[in-house]
């Protein structure tokens, strides 16, 4: 898979990089979750029923990031993310169109003349609820006509889960609320975070229970604060272990910022600077403040006692 950046206008070199015939699914695709597989999926196999280059379009920075709206707090899958999922969908090229405040103010009309046409997009893949252009006032409908018959559209229907539709919204939801099922069912995998092992505080080592302070590499959405079983992939191999979410409130006033710190389980080694990918498998409990050393030995020997028992039963 190929990744192009692109920026509204196109140049004359972007357009000579991407132009082709191709089939193109568009959206922010925040998470390629089950839903932004199936409209990728119906992309890819038209474009192998047509013999074209299957590609997605999606954009960066988040639109609610640029415009301050809504109740964004990180992404679910940053660009890196983003690009090793859609590697293994079959995609062929990924462009990733730069959002800002001009982007946000053209029109449906020029960003269908001004990009989609001058790419020589065949086919346009849409979810059922796509919108764009200014003030999101185009629809799935607009493209074909704006257009006028240049492109065809293909519009996907919702994907439903016990009649439920699956969405960004959701899965975040779900993550605050420390429901790692849910999650992993509306995603089709677990929800992972990236990051460098970065010096800590070196607590872990005096209690027994060494750990990687994992400073996340991007602004990914976290977890509900608290403890989880978790598997984190190191030179790909992944190691099973437990994972604290949070201010250590045994330690520390809640005006701290919430640290990712890690112990994998049977590991022996140095991973200062080294970077993890981690899974959050399932939430174990709450976060909470222990009255002391020995009441919070125990407890952690608890968790990893149960992280190991919730990895060792489960198939990932």
């Amino acid at each position: 898979m190929e990744t192009i950046t692109l920026t509204y206008p196109l140049t004359d070199s972007a357009v000579t990089a991407a132009a082709r015939p191709q089939i193109l699914a568009i959206g922010q695709f925040d998470g390629l979750h089950l839903g932004h597989a199936s409209v990728i999926k119906t992309a890819v196999q038209l474009a192998r029923e047509l013999d074209l280059p299957a590609a997605v379009m999606s954009f960066h920075p988040h639109p609610k990031e640029v415009m301050k709206k809504g109740d964004y707090e990180g992404y679910l899958t940053p660009p890196q993310e983003k690009e090793r999922v859609l590697q293994g969908m079959g995609v062929d090229y990924l462009y990733v169109v730069e959002f800002n405040d001009a982007f946000s103010r053209v029109s449906p009309q020029n960003f269908v003349c001004g990009m989609l046409v001058p790419l020589d997009v065949h086919t346009a893949v849409v979810g059922f609820d796509f919108r764009f252009g200014y003030r999101g006032e185009g629809h799935a409908g607009l493209l074909q006509e704006l257009s006028e018959n240049k492109l065809q559209v293909n519009t996907v229907p919702p994907f439903l889960i016990h009649e439920e539709k699956v969405s960004s919204s959701g899965i975040r939801r779900a993550l605050q609320d420390g429901n790692m099922e849910l999650t992993k069912q509306w995603l089709g995998r677990a929800y992972a975070v990236k990051g460098t092992v970065m010096h800590g505080e070196k607590r872990g080592r005096l209690l027994g229970f060494p750990t990687a302070n994992v400073q996340p590499d991007e602004h990914y959405v976290l977890p509900a604060r608290g403890v989880y079983a978790v598997l984190a992939e190191y030179q790909g191999k992944k190691w099973p272990g437990v994972m604290n979410v949070g201010v250590k409130p045994t330690f520390h006033d809640n005006g701290v910022r919430p640290s990712l710190e890690v112990h994998l389980l049977d590991f022996e080694g140095q991973l200062y600077g080294e970077e993890l990918r981690i899974e959050l498998i399932q939430y174990i409990r709450e976060e909470r403040k222990f009255s002391g050393m020995d009441e919070l030995i125990g407890q952690i020997t608890k968790d990893a006692a149960t992280a190991k028992q919730i990895l060792t039963a489960s198939d990932f």
